[in-house]
């Protein structure tokens, strides 16, 4: 293995100052003691490409490299083709298509997206487990963020733990919003199987705002940006303002022209985990979405999307 080469396996950072510690310059990386401590025991890393000790004084011109051990990874690949948004070293953004789902189950083992990271990952020479960084219900579409290793996990886990995520939606309710935005901020209390969240005084901080981009006749398209991450926040918050999204069984009742909750992860603004660089990324509308737009257009007067 080239240690002075990056890819999926060899994380590297250059040493600019001088008298800190191994240990605390990762620290300073935002390594957490739990990766550093176990890339130590598996003696992956390098400083010149020599192992080190953790409490080894660097120097300016340095160079760490951190070794990402070889996994298998135990679900069926399928060559499920999969909508790529980006790639590079450490991540996967993948625009879920509607009605898909993201991880095997007991009583579904295949077809999955996971079935088909998979086997992108084999085709490719990828030796990773999947790691998926975010989570969309079945019926929502948009942007699903998957790391390729333990490092571009803890790196991304760290964002949106710290709200450093910007996660906007689209979404089509029930009715006309009165207010052109607004912060929604109510806890919310997870239901049990099969039993819906409530918006309670128990339940756990939940911070979503809304934009209406149009109006129409009897409902209204808005741009919704989460500021937490409850199961369902989103679907939850709006039925509980009334205005619940269109299609969503759960939350409000079927529609004859969408077959699922009008519901798109559109946009998503990360630091990437490597390069510390800020990007935006955008998955485009789904026709079904798109055709409900059209639709409610016809019945209505509106701006134009």
């Amino acid at each position: 293995m080239n240690l002075f080469k990056e890819s999926e396996s060899v994380i590297i950072f250059n040493v600019k100052n001088d008298k800190k510690s191994l240990e605390e310059f990762l620290s300073n990386k935002e390594i957490s003691g739990r990766l550093f401590r176990r890339l130590y025991k598996q003696k992956n890393i390098f400083v010149n490409g020599n192992l080190a000790k953790k409490n080894r004084s660097l120097k300016k011109g340095d160079i760490i490299s951190l070794v990402m051990e070889d996994e298998e990874e135990s679900i069926n690949p399928e060559p499920i083709p999969l909508d790529i948004i980006y790639e590079d070293f450490d991540l996967i953004l993948i625009n879920k298509h509607p009605y898909t789902i993201v991880h095997p189950t007991k009583n579904n083992q295949n077809n999955t997206i996971a079935n088909g990271i998979s086997y992108y990952f084999k085709s490719n020479g990828i030796k990773k487990k999947i790691r998926f960084v975010n989570r969309l219900d079945m019926n929502t579409s948009g942007i699903l963020v998957v790391a390729k290793s333990s490092f571009a996990h803890q790196q991304m886990a760290l964002q949106f733990e710290r709200n450093e995520v910007e996660k906007k939606y689209i979404a089509l309710v029930a009715g006309v919003v009165e207010k052109d935005e607004d912060i929604i901020d109510l806890p919310i209390e997870k239901g049990g199987k099969n039993i819906k969240n409530i918006v309670t005084e128990n339940g756990k901080e939940s911070i979503t705002k809304y934009k209406v981009i149009e109006r129409y006749l009897n409902a209204t398209l808005l741009e919704v940006q989460i500021f937490t991450g409850k199961n369902h926040q989103i679907r939850v918050h709006l039925n509980h303002i009334g205005h619940p999204i269109i299609g969503d069984t759960l939350y409000y009742k079927p529609d004859n022209n969408i077959e699922r909750q009008a519901l798109h992860s559109y946009y998503l603004k990360v630091n990437l985990p490597r390069i510390k660089k800020v990007k935006e990324f955008k998955a485009p509308l789904p026709d079904d979405i798109k055709k409900l737009v059209q639709h409610l257009r016809k019945n209505g007067d509106d701006k134009g999307f």
